[in-house]
């Protein structure tokens, strides 16, 4: 009677192992794409910490904006120090003489843009880099190597995220990945199917900093758990038996 169980268990195991190819293979169907990055570029928000480099000809005249202390001894792109700023929950930053600069809701490009139109009443042609020091995505589930991934560059995608984590095992369910996402304090679970080519044109194909991306166990990852917990207590049972049996004798 136990071999027959362990034999159904085993056979059980083996059934729900079996995945079709529509179950695994990405980007599957005749789609074509037309999202592009420039669409969906991660937008500063409050938390955001911010390494800002300000780049002249005048040495004299930029260095009152480049002012760091011991904290702030991180490089710019011009190799130089740069001070760091965190955006306040109000999304401003208190900038060197410039005073409070709202930054939350731009993008990277865009709010060094918007410095720099302030600094031409001081500086000729001035020059600013902008860094998030923060950026970073968190992976879990059914992938190689879960954690949290800090990155140089915001121009991430969940195939990225996935390649950095060593991809998902092959009991991962790739059509309802989850991306959990915050803005303004309010956290939002989406999902995205990988076996679909429409999801390159998903909002949520490119990440956004402080995103996290959950893989769900496919069925077949549940049904081996419970046949192995199944088969653990067979075992279990199996021994108690052979222990009454001995000691009755």
């Amino acid at each position: 009677m136990l071999k027959s169980s362990l034999l159904l268990a085993v056979f059980a195991l083996i059934l729900n192992s079996c995945a079709s190819s529509k179950d695994i293979v990405y980007f599957q169907g005749n789609a074509i794409p037309t999202t592009v990055y420039e669409e969906n570029i991660p937008t500063l928000q409050p938390g955001d910490n911010l390494s800002i480099n300000v780049i002249g000809s005048d040495s004299r005249a930029i260095q009152p904006f480049n002012q760091v202390g011991d904290e702030d001894l991180k490089t710019g792109g011009s190799g130089a120090p740069s001070k760091s700023f965190t955006i306040e929950p109000d999304g401003t930053i208190n900038f060197p003489i410039l005073g409070r600069l709202k930054l939350a809701g731009l993008t990277r490009d865009e709010a060094a843009e918007m410095i720099k139109s302030k600094l031409a009443s001081y500086i000729v042609d001035p020059g600013v880099t902008i860094k998030i020091n923060n950026f970073r995505i968190t992976v879990m589930g059914e992938v190689t190597s879960p954690g949290v991934f800090n990155l140089d560059n915001e121009r991430v995608s969940i195939l990225d995220a996935l390649a950095m984590a060593g991809d998902m095992k092959i009991e991962g369910k790739r059509n309802n990945i989850m991306i959990i996402r915050e803005r303004g304090g309010q956290k939002t679970i989406n999902t995205i199917d990988l076996t679909k080519r429409e999801t390159l044109d998903s909002p949520f194909f490119y990440l956004k900093q402080n995103d996290v991306v959950y893989v769900e166990p496919n069925q077949a990852r549940v049904q081996s758990s419970k046949i192995l917990n199944y088969s653990t207590v067979i075992s279990v049972v199996s021994i108690g038996i052979a222990l009454v049996s001995i000691l009755i004798r």
